[in-house]
């Protein structure tokens, strides 16, 4: 359904990549590339490895840079006996304002249920940082016709028992398993079919208001040559970005893709 567009996120997971000093040279070249006029059309947040983010951080902080600092993963409690863990309080304190939860890999890969990434959202609000929260379907489920019933299930197990506030805040990440690190990408049209009936649930949930402020991204192969038509599309607010983030040129271009409209 066609809303008036909100103010767009671009975000960087760079994931298991880039030891501190990597990270500094990534963000200060990329700063280097990115204008005033860029974030004032586009936010944009960078989500290093736990190891990075202090490091960034300072960089972030000491050059007046106006990314957001972001994260990849938080535990859901605040502190205890969850050696490895990190607590969603301990990234607060190093200025992170987005924390990445539900992250098809972490899900895949490391067992997290909707149960699980819900109790995670709830922890990164109680600390006042914002999710991206991740949805997505496996290939399998895309061949069977599964992908709404997929997506729309974890959307609402999301979204359960919150207020329209924090619902309206969160930010919802369409990123279709299949199409993850492979070079294959939803066509622009299979993406805001999905991002629209995201935004045609949350509505469902919490009310033609939220649904307007709710900010939905695409991720799955996101790249400069794709990224103008992907966020062309009505209920696309932004994108989530792998492996294209790594490169501070082209993710520099991810984030000026108006220019390249």
């Amino acid at each position: 359904m066609p809303v008036e567009k909100r103010k767009p996120l671009i975000s960087g997971n760079w994931k298991m990549h880039h030891n501190h000093f990597e990270a500094i040279q990534c963000v200060q070249k990329l700063s280097y590339m990115v204008s005033k006029e860029d974030f004032e059309s586009v936010d944009v947040s960078i989500h290093p490895p736990f190891t990075d983010i202090r490091s960034v951080q300072t960089v972030i902080e000491s050059d007046d840079m106006r990314f957001i600092l972001g994260a990849q993963n938080c535990h859901f409690e605040e502190m205890g006996a969850f050696t490895g863990e990190v607590s969603p309080a301990f990234l607060a304190k190093l200025s992170v304002g987005y924390v990445i939860v539900g992250h098809s890999e972490r899900r895949e890969l490391f067992g997290e249920t909707d149960e699980v990434v819900a109790k995670k959202i709830s922890a990164v609000f109680t600390a006042g940082m914002t999710p991206i929260v991740c949805v997505g379907e496996t290939l399998e489920e895309r061949e069977q016709g599964c992908t709404e019933d997929k997506v729309l299930s974890q959307v609402r197990a999301a979204v359960a028992k919150r207020s329209p506030e924090q619902v309206g805040s969160m930010v919802i990440a369409y990123e279709p398993i299949w199409a993850i690190g492979t070079g294959k990408t939803a066509t622009a049209g299979d993406a805001q079919s999905v991002c629209s009936a995201i935004r045609r649930e949350v509505i469902v949930s919490s009310g033609n208001d939220v649904g307007d402020k709710v900010r939905i991204q695409y991720g799955g192969s996101v790249k400069a040559g794709n990224a103008a038509e992907i966020m062309a599309q009505p209920d696309i607010d932004g994108a989530l970005v792998g492996g294209a983030s790594l490169d501070p040129e082209e993710f520099s271009r991810i984030i000026q893709y108006r220019l390249h409209n």
